[in-house]
């Protein structure tokens, strides 16, 4: 994986760095109980804090080959929703429980696979 720090020495302007190597925030707050209702995701590295009882974020638009890295830092269990016409593991959501982390990769332009934290 990249390191910001490197491609930036390398000669690499901010913005394509942040396009090479990905963004990430800290502190966000979930949302909503449904897929229309739940914060939308607008960063690679995701740190959520905040997760009320059946809160929950959703994906971006799927792009094969994206990475997004979320981590519950929460005291519930996060759900994780894909966009309108796409899955996560075949399903429509998933669930990460506190204190665990997942990445989701985009297999396709309709399909994210999880990799969940133990």
């Amino acid at each position: 994986m990249p390191i910001p720090s490197r491609v930036l020495g390398a000669g690499v302007n901010s913005l394509a760095t942040v396009s090479i190597c990905g963004d990430g925030v800290t502190g966000l707050v979930a949302a909503g109980t449904t897929a229309a209702t739940a914060l939308q995701l607008k960063f690679v590295y995701n740190q959520v804090a905040t997760t009320a009882a059946s809160s929950g974020v959703k994906l971006p638009i799927t792009e094969t080959g994206e990475l997004i890295v979320v981590a519950n830092d929460g005291a519930n269990s996060l759900t994780v929703y894909p966009q309108t016409g796409s899955t996560i593991d075949g399903v429509s959501s998933v669930s990460i429980a506190t204190t665990k982390r997942a990445f989701f990769i985009a297999v396709s332009l309709t399909a994210w696979v999880s990799i969940l934290g133990a």
